[in-house]
């Protein structure tokens, strides 16, 4: 598994660059992504969920132009910002119903890979609480 990153950029509208020819590749392994403010991880991470278009360069998901065939990099790619928009009022297992949903599964393989990654992730004790009411790590 290889993702190469080649002279990625973003440009928004009133030409403010978001990122400006990023080069970085990676294989398996836990990656770290630290930088001040403003200097394009997350137009970097939206590019890479697919969410955003980059203005220039390319990305490579095992070879694969991710422009061309999001879904290759979109079925491996688990991806968080700090504000998805939670739904406060549901629970653990109301939201990740909802978004199984959105996805087309099936309820039955819902219901048993949202019980396996609760308690992957260890917040079977937590799941009937308010989503309101989690910390940004249990998010």
């Amino acid at each position: 598994m290889e993702l190469i990153i080649d002279c990625v950029s973003k440009r928004y509208q009133g030409k403010v660059w978001g990122l400006r020819e990023f080069n970085l590749s990676l294989r398996p392994g836990i990656i770290g992504l630290v930088e001040p403010n403003g200097a394009g991880k997350s137009a970097l991470m939206r590019i890479l969920a697919t969410i955003s278009n980059l203005t220039e360069g390319k990305v490579l998901w095992n070879g694969a132009d991710v422009a061309r065939k999001p879904d290759r990099l979109r079925t491996v790619l688990g991806y968080l910002p700090q504000d998805f928009g939670v739904y406060p009022n549901l629970n653990a297992i109301e939201f990740l119903e909802y978004l199984a949903a959105a996805k087309g599964l099936e309820r039955a393989a819902a219901r048993e890979r949202i019980d396996g990654l609760l308690k992957l992730v260890n917040l079977r004790d937590a799941t009937r609480r308010p989503l309101g009411g989690y910390s940004s790590g249990m998010k």
